[in-house]
């Protein structure tokens, strides 16, 4: 079983163009709770957007909807620590310190109350955010966030991630005998795409894979990061939009289900012809989701 299951037209779009290791501009750099990350602002006008990028990859995941975002919004996107350009400091790192970076980036940009849009590992920090601090989001829409700590008590769930656990395990052990490259090769050949896929990425994709791949081992090792505290989620009141996509395995739709059980104001949507990353493979769907979702947030507000 594939955690993130691909499409054709996915692995194609990292063939052509996938994410990159540097910018041809430098982006700015910001002190964030003792580590310096990077990020970078599109457009200037409409409300602010925040994009949380998911594992072993970078801001630049979102490179296919930040154009057509940021002609109505203001959209906000950087590298988390440990994330190609933003730093990555010595020791365990952890899910909290994710949290804690996002609050102060937008409190220091003055971005803030955005809507706040996660994919994957940047879903569930997105999730986190939304129970601590309320006060930031205009909005949240979060796909498929690996929340699997829910699942403990669901036994046909377990079951099929019992599979996909042992593959991530492997992983994990050439991460931690120092293999970065066969690291990621597995985890693009065995989890997220197929046999084969690894050659077919293009050689700035498979850089960044590498690069990133001691921060995904600090994420397996985290003992919450596949955890939520689903009471502080209770009180968050704002709008939020969880999709998940028709193509993924079917425990991403039993996680959201316990997630929109504990907000107040949850919309569901289904990418249905895309898997894990629909921002990748359906770039166009995602923007008129997105841009549909916060105007209908932002005509309710007015209303109420």
């Amino acid at each position: 079983m594939r955690l993130f299951k691909a499409h054709d037209d996915l692995v194609a779009h990292l063939t052509r163009q996938g994410p990159i290791v540097r910018e041809e501009i430098a982006m700015p750099t910001t002190p964030i709770n003792g580590v310096q990350l990077n990020w970078q602002l599109n457009g200037n006008i409409g409300d602010p957007i925040v994009l949380v990028h998911g594992s072993w990859g970078d801001h630049h995941n979102w490179a296919p909807v930040v154009p057509a975002l940021s002609r109505s919004f203001r959209v906000l996107t950087y590298d988390r620590r440990g994330h190609s350009g933003s730093e990555r400091p010595e020791g365990q790192g952890s899910i909290r310190e994710d949290v804690a970076d996002l609050a102060a980036l937008v409190v220091h940009l003055d971005h803030f109350p955005a809507h706040v849009i996660g994919n994957s590992f940047g879903a569930s920090i997105v999730l986190r955010l939304a129970g601590e601090r309320p006060e930031l989001f205009r909005s949240l829409i979060v796909h498929e966030p690996p929340l699997f700590g829910l699942l403990k008590d669901d036994p046909n769930a377990q079951s099929m991630l019992s599979a996909v656990q042992e593959r991530i395990a492997a992983v994990a052990e050439l991460l931690k005998a120092g293999d970065f490259v066969g690291g990621a090769r597995q985890f693009v050949e065995t989890v997220a795409f197929g046999p084969g896929a690894w050659e077919t990425l293009s050689q700035a994709t498979r850089d960044t894979f590498v690069l990133n791949a001691p921060t995904w081992l600090d994420e397996v090792r985290d003992s919450e990061a596949l955890e939520i505290d689903l009471g502080r989620l209770r009180k968050f009141s704002a709008p939020a939009l969880l999709t998940v996509g028709g193509q993924s395995p079917p425990f991403f739709p039993v996680v959201v289900d316990r997630i929109a059980g504990a907000l107040a104001q949850a919309e569901r949507h289904t990418y249905a012809e895309a898997g894990h990353a629909p921002h990748l493979s359906h770039s166009d769907e995602h923007v008129r989701v997105v841009v549909s979702f916060i105007q209908g947030a932002a005509a309710s507000s007015v209303g109420s």
